[in-house]
This record gives C-alpha cells, sequence and structure tokens, in this order.
C-alpha cells in the first residue's frame, strides 16, 4: 500500500493523471491536492470522486506550515507534482503568481519530502514540466534533455526555475526525483483560455477566432492520455535523477492547425466547409512569443519504451468530440473571469 499525493489533480493534465492512477493502481492511496483556482475543477474527476482509493484535500503549495502538516500526516511514498501557474499570457499580467507557485511552492513541496524520507528507498519526488523552458528553435533542431535552458516569458522562467532546484535537492539532499518536460498537451478537460479548447468553443458559437501574428508559431502537440500514460510509465520506471523529454511528433503552425480545427468542427456541426474558416482573426502577437517547439523524445522511448498512440488528426477528433458531448462543462468554466480576461485580451472582436 503506498499513498501517492499528486499536485494540481484537478488541472487538466493532473485530472487525467489522477484517473489513471485511481483505476490502475487500487492498492494506491491516491491524495489530489489542488488549490481550486481558476483551473481547477473537481467536475473532471467525478467519475472516480467516491473510489475507496481516492481522495481530495483542498489547500495551497504556497503555504509551507500547510504542506509540512499534510506530509506528516500522509507520509507520502511517492509526490506527483502538476500544480502550476502555466499560461504565459497570464504570467505576462502577473508574474508575481507564477513565482510564488512555480517556484515557491516547489520548494515547499521539496522541503515537505526531504522531511519525512529518511532515505531514497521506495521514495520518489517527480516533477512534471514543460518545454518552454529551452527558449525558442529555428526551423530545424528539436530539444533534447541535454538542451540549455533559455526561457523568455515569466511562465517558462518560474518552470526553469523549479527544475532547477529539483535537481539541486537530489544533488544536495540526495532526494530521489524525476523531472519531465512535455510539448503542449491537448485533449478533454482543458481549461478554455488555451488556444484548442478556446477556438473548438468561439467556433461553435460563431465567434472569432483570435491567432497572434500571422499564425506561424510551430508548437508540437500531444494528446493528454498519452502523456498521463507517459507519466505514469516514468514514476514507476524512471531512473533517479534524470530527465525525459516527452512530445507528440505532431508539429503544426498554429494556423495550419486552426484549418484543421475548423475542417473538423463543419464536418461535426453539419456546416459548409469552409464555414469556420471565416471566423479566424488575426491579433496583435504575444510579446517573447518564441517561434518554433519540438521535442525529441527518443531517450523516454529507447529506455523506457514509451510512444504516443495518436497522430494529431485522430487525437483532435476525439477532442472536438468530447467537447461538443459536454457542452454544458465548456459553457460553466467559459463564463466570468475568463471571458472578462479575454475581452481585455482581443479587443478587436
Amino acid at each position: 500500500m503506498k499513498t501517492i499525493l499528486i499536485t494540481g489533480g484537478a488541472g487538466f493534465i493532473g485530472s487525467h493523471v489522477v484517473r489513471r492512477f485511481v483505476n490502475k493502481y487500487p492498492e494506491y492511496h491516491i491524495v489530489n491536492l489542488d488549490a481550486l483556482t481558476y483551473a481547477g475543477n473537481l467536475e473532471n474527476l467525478k467519475d472516480v470522486d467516491t473510489r475507496s482509493n481516492y481522495e481530495f484535500v483542498k489547500g495551497d503549495i504556497n503555504d509551507a506550515p500547510f504542506i509540512n502538516d499534510l506530509f506528516e500526516k500522509y507520509q507520502f511514498d511517492g509526490v506527483l507534482h502538476l500544480a502550476a501557474e502555466s499560461h504565459v499570457d497570464r504570467s505576462i499580467a502577473d508574474p508575481m503568481a507564477f513565482i510564488m507557485t512555480n517556484i515557491v511552492g516547489t520548494v515547499n513541496l521539496l522541503n515537505g519530502a526531504r522531511k519525512i524520507w529518511k532515505s531514497a528507498e521506495g521514495h520518489r519526488f517527480y516533477h512534471i514540466s514543460t518545454d518552454e523552458v529551452y527558449g525558442s528553435l529555428g526551423e530545424t533542431g528539436l530539444f533534447l534533455e541535454t538542451t540549455s535552458y533559455d526561457p523568455h516569458s515569466p511562465y517558462s522562467a518560474s518552470k526553469a526555475s523549479s527544475d532547477h532546484l529539483v535537481r539541486a535537492y537530489h544533488d544536495t539532499y540526495k532526494l530521489p526525483i524525476v523531472i519531465t518536460n512535455c510539448s503542449n498537451n491537448y485533449g478533454p478537460n482543458q481549461f478554455p483560455e488555451k488556444l484548442i479548447p478556446l477556438s473548438i468553443h468561439n467556433i461553435s458559437q460563431n465567434k472569432p477566432i483570435p491567432i497572434y501574428g500571422k499564425g506561424e508559431n510551430i508548437r508540437d502537440w500531444l494528446y493528454v492520455e498519452d502523456h498521463a500514460a507517459a507519466i505514469d510509465l516514468v514514476f514507476h520506471e524512471g531512473k533517479d535523477g534524470e530527465t525525459y523529454n516527452i512530445g507528440g511528433h505532431n508539429e503544426w503552425t498554429n494556423i495550419a492547425l486552426i484549418l484543421q480545427l475548423c475542417k473538423t468542427m463543419d464536418k461535426k456541426l453539419g456546416r459548409t466547409e469552409g464555414t469556420s474558416e471565416k471566423l479566424i482573426t488575426y491579433v496583435k502577437d504575444r510579446a517573447g512569443h518564441d517561434l518554433r517547439y519540438a521535442i525529441d523524445s527518443t531517450k523516454i522511448q529507447k529506455e523506457l519504451g514509451w510512444a504516443p498512440s495518436l497522430q494529431f488528426e485522430e487525437g483532435i477528433e476525439k477532442t472536438v468530440d468530447w467537447y461538443l458531448a459536454n457542452h454544458d462543462w465548456l459553457e460553466n468554466v467559459s463564463s466570468g473571469a475568463y471571458e472578462k480576461y479575454y475581452e481585455k485580451q482581443y479587443v478587436s472582436r
């Protein structure tokens, strides 16, 4: 019987990880810690919230005494740390929130683990990070685990800092850790400030689809359930102290992605092909907008045997199907602060 802490488990990626662990490992006691800020939603986990091996705790990783008490109470065997502020635009508007959660919050968790783990045996602190820490690529090349860090936004800088601190705790205190850096995730339950769910929402409502600059920025897209499978594998089989890059091998320019999404949405909504493309609206580019991200996942594939199961066209169809079948979920989370925020960002609407 192991007790596993998953932070940020009510969020997008976190909820998929929680669900996978609760269902796959009935002998584990899964504790989901989430502050339930704007992107955290317990509806994401309503299918497992009554399971006997699952427990939710509301709390803030920025609260060090609370974190210390939590570790003392549960004596966690492992930590999967996904809790983070993650949206670049928000980091530009409010960098301090990202510094507190992504840096200070991570250190609080590291300290909590260090205080109760008297040895590395049977323990693991797994820090989930992003490819954005590596900065921007040119037209060629891929991010490797050895690529130098070169963050360009407050978000990516805060994640880079937390990565370095996790490694420092391993080197200094011998804390058993692993780190993964993943490419852009997409799929069910993603908060609609991100490109794909925002576009699905706007297309369904016949609202403009905002595209930064000329839409030429390139991202590598990873279906969230493939990411959850990789996290499962790294947590159980990854080598202590190692970093693994997790990518989808699905590079798309933003505009090509949106055109594919428009085509899929027109088909699903019974519209004439090309209807949704008319909603595309080009807006002022984001400050410090990296041109291209692309991950080389050779290490995790060769050492652990992981590979993405879906290509983008298949994954995007599954994603669209989920959002259209869960229209109420999308409408509920697309109100209030979200709408006010995007009204300020895209005044051209």
